[in-house]
């Protein structure tokens, strides 16, 4: 059964890892990875990654992106959102800490936090306009 707009939109604001897929050209699958990332209903989704990375530069130049979540328990339920990008910014280390936040255990932010800021290097932030949807919720299987 679809989800409604406001399931989808919630169920897609839980801090689930989401897959992300970008279209990697002529004659490759597309580029599909695990990552974090953050979304209020209504808003738009972003994604943290380092600048020039090959998922970096395969959303500028395909200017969209998928993002996908689901889960089993209690039930089979997924979420998966497309759209184009609206913006690339710098990352914050603001942001930086709002995903580790959203994904860790309180004790291991800081140390997370130490690691990705002396390994990581610059990183972008990318907006998807949210375009279309597709949601279901198939019950206990």
């Amino acid at each position: 059964m679809a989800l409604s707009k406001e399931e989808r939109e919630q169920f897609l604001a839980e801090p689930h890892v989401a897959a992300l897929s970008v279209s990697a050209g002529d004659k490759r699958g597309p580029l599909t990875v695990p990552i974090w990332y953050q979304y209020q209903p209504g808003g738009e989704p972003w994604v943290l990654t380092g600048l020039g990375s090959r998922k970096h530069r395969l959303i500028e130049t395909q200017g969209e992106f998928t993002l996908m979540v689901d889960r089993v328990e209690p039930t089979v339920r997924y979420v998966s959102v497309d759209g184009p990008v609206s913006r690339v910014e710098p990352a914050t280390d603001d942001q930086l800490v709002e995903l580790t936040k959203r994904y860790l255990r309180p004790e291991a932010v800081e140390p997370y936090l130490e690691f990705a800021r002396r390994e990581h290097g610059e990183s972008v932030v990318i907006y998807m306009r949210p375009q279309h949807w597709l949601s279901a919720d198939l019950g206990s299987v």
